[in-house]
């Protein structure tokens, strides 16, 4: 993806980002049902109606209904102050005080130039503290919080949602219990989880709605009509929590 380097205070580990992601996702195109015609979509004048080119669309962000600041490409740019390539570490925290929900964006980094006995300094001394730095980067020409961390030897980097961008759980129409669980209800879905218990190994984990519709396409595509799945039906709800936790460790 890009060249660049870790930076701790004075220390510089040379590093190249990598993409550590990859969309599998079928996208579909949208046609003219009376003959097949891939439909186009164009940016339209939303007052006089008529198609505008690109060299005449400016950027513009709305204050208030109907007025709007407008901004030119060099004012963005400038207000980006993009710094260099690099990923400039400021803190390091306990891995598990950081919640999932804040991670974006995965990337691997890799030894850059010259940089090998630094990288594997700085994988093997993160890895030994079970820290994760958090720093800011330069990507896409937008300044972004990310998290930085060692598995195997490999630092790894996501891209990370600032505390505003999280909808607060206060928020939410979130119901509070009823009741307190009961021992037994609590010990029955103990016993629940430790019945699922295993190891974490993701490649046996597939996207199997991607596979099932795949696999229509390609019968599809050979003239075939295969059936279609019938939905399944949900199960029917119970209000007794402890036989409905019994039934599912029993299964």
């Amino acid at each position: 993806m890009w060249n660049g380097a870790v930076t701790i205070g004075a220390l510089t580990v040379p590093v190249k980002v990598f993409t550590a992601t990859q969309s599998h996702t079928v996208h579909f195109r949208e046609l003219h049902a009376s003959d097949g015609a891939p439909i186009e979509h164009r940016r339209v004048s939303s007052k006089s109606g008529r198609e505008v080119s690109a060299d005449k669309i400016v950027k513009g962000y709305e204050t208030s209904p109907g007025h709007w600041v407008v901004l030119s490409d060099d004012e963005i740019r400038a207000v980006e102050q993009p710094r260099r390539k690099a990923i400039e570490i400021e803190h390091f925290v306990p891995a598990d005080q950081v919640d999932p929900v804040h991670y974006d964006r995965a990337y691997y980094l890799g030894v850059g130039a010259g940089g090998r006995d630094a990288y594997a300094t700085l994988a093997a001394a993160m890895q030994r503290t079970g820290r994760v730095g958090v720093g800011r980067v330069v990507l896409r020409s937008r300044e972004q919080l990310v998290a930085l961390r060692a598995r195997d030897g490999v630092l790894r980097m996501s891209t990370m949602r600032f505390a505003d961008e999280l909808v607060a759980v206060d928020e939410l129409e979130i119901e509070e219990p009823r009741r307190a669980p009961t021992p037994a209800e609590v010990e029955m879905a103990r016993k629940l989880v430790d019945g699922l218990a295993g190891k974490w190994e993701p490649g046996k984990l597939h996207d199997s709605y991607q596979e099932r519709l795949l696999g229509y396409l390609r019968a599809r595509a050979k003239g075939k009509q295969p059936d279609l799945p019938e939905a399944d039906e949900p199960d029917e709800e119970t209000d007794d929590l402890l036989a409905a936790l019994k039934a599912s460790v029993a299964a």
